[in-house]
Parts: C-alpha cells; structure tokens; sequence
C-alpha cells in the first residue's frame, strides 16, 4: 500500500495560483495512473486531472485550460499546478493512486486504492 501525502495548499484570491504536490512513497508515481480529485456537491469525489504511466493527462472541463497535472519521477511526487483559480476551486484535493499505469475517463474514485489525507484550498473573491 502507498503512502500519499498532499502539501501546498492554502488561501489565495481569485485569480491567483497554488501548486500542490503530493509527496509519495511505497509506490513509483510514473508506472501508475494517478489523479487529483475533489469532492462534488451532492456526489461521490470528482476527478480533477489524471496522469497515466505513459504521461497522457486529462481534465475535467471546469478546469481545462487553467490547471497542469505532472509528475516528478525523480522526486516521486504528484503535482497540480493551479491558475487562474475561481472562488468555486474551493475544496479539499485528494491524490489518488490506482493500481495499473492505465487511467480512465471520467475517472471512478473507487477504482483508486492508494489516497492522501487531502489539502484545503481556499478561493476569495
């Protein structure tokens, strides 16, 4: 089982950026699909970005275009690079880890078994 644990977020204004990582350990981030979710209102967790083994990335529509999933091999780490963010950015991000290097869109939260504990991100307006 890996061990996952996010960092860097915090309050910022609309329109201002964060970068969150999520530190990860017992398992190699570039042979996994791995993904950022956050919680939906009324739903089960929503994917917000994934990174499969190969590189391949995918965003939801509300954030394309503003956030970049990457990985740091190396440094064994998950990242989500934030722009322009909107008051409704607002949530705690999860990272996620399956258990396969391949990814699927929409993403299922259930089919990840390796999560960290989250990191709250705050938009003001």
């Amino acid at each position: 089982q890996g061990q996952l644990v996010e960092s860097g977020g915090g309050s910022v204004q609309a329109g201002g950026s964060l970068r969150l990582s999520c530190s990860v350990s017992r398992l190699a981030v570039s042979t996994r699909c791995m993904a950022w979710f956050r919680p939906a209102p009324g739903k089960k967790r929503e994917a917000v970005a994934s990174i499969d083994g190969s590189g391949t990335t995918v965003y939801a529509d509300s954030v394309k275009g503003r956030f970049t999933i990457s990985r740091d091999n190396v440094e064994n780490t998950l990242l989500l690079q934030m722009n322009n963010v909107l008051p409704a950015d607002t949530s705690i991000y999860y990272c996620a880890a399956r258990d396969y290097a391949t990814c699927w869109w929409p993403a299922d939260p259930s089919d990840y078994t390796n999560w960290g504990q989250g990191t709250q991100v705050t938009v003001s307006s």
